[in-house]
């Protein structure tokens, strides 16, 4: 983990911005960690925008427009137009997207078991601190 540290700083230090920060706020955000999801789940690997509208609970249509735009620019996925009429447009990971399902999945299995012990010491925490 120093190693990584070390050379953000150092990427930093030579005028770079920091990439490590800007994918962690781009992928770390709660819109684009459930498109992932939603993406992964869905059969073939592909879903339509409006699909992707209904199974991202509360998205609005801008947010996930501007979602998805930001996710095909680092090449996590892809957008495909058919010349259709309506045109059609689906969405599908990358291989770049399907790997980061891979500590994402990890990251969402260790919240799953750590959650109620996370829960309980929130709710102390606030108790001890008059939050409550």
């Amino acid at each position: 983990m120093s190693d990584v540290i070390e050379t953000s700083r150092e990427l930093e230090h030579a005028g770079s911005h920091c990439p490590i920060s800007d994918l962690l706020a781009r992928i770390g955000d709660k819109w684009s960690l459930l498109v992932l999801a939603a993406l992964s789940e869905a059969d073939h690997g592909r879903l339509r925008f409006s699909e992707l509208m209904r199974a991202v609970d509360g998205i609005s249509q801008r947010m996930l427009t501007t979602t998805l735009r930001h996710l095909e620019r680092d090449g996590i996925l892809t957008r495909r137009v058919f010349p259709e009429v309506p045109p059609r447009v689906e969405y599908t990971l990358t291989a770049r997207g399907l790997g980061l399902l891979v500590p994402v999945k990890a990251l969402i299995a260790w919240i799953v078991n750590e959650w109620p012990e996370i829960a309980k010491t929130r709710q102390e925490y606030d108790e001890k601190m008059g939050n409550a």
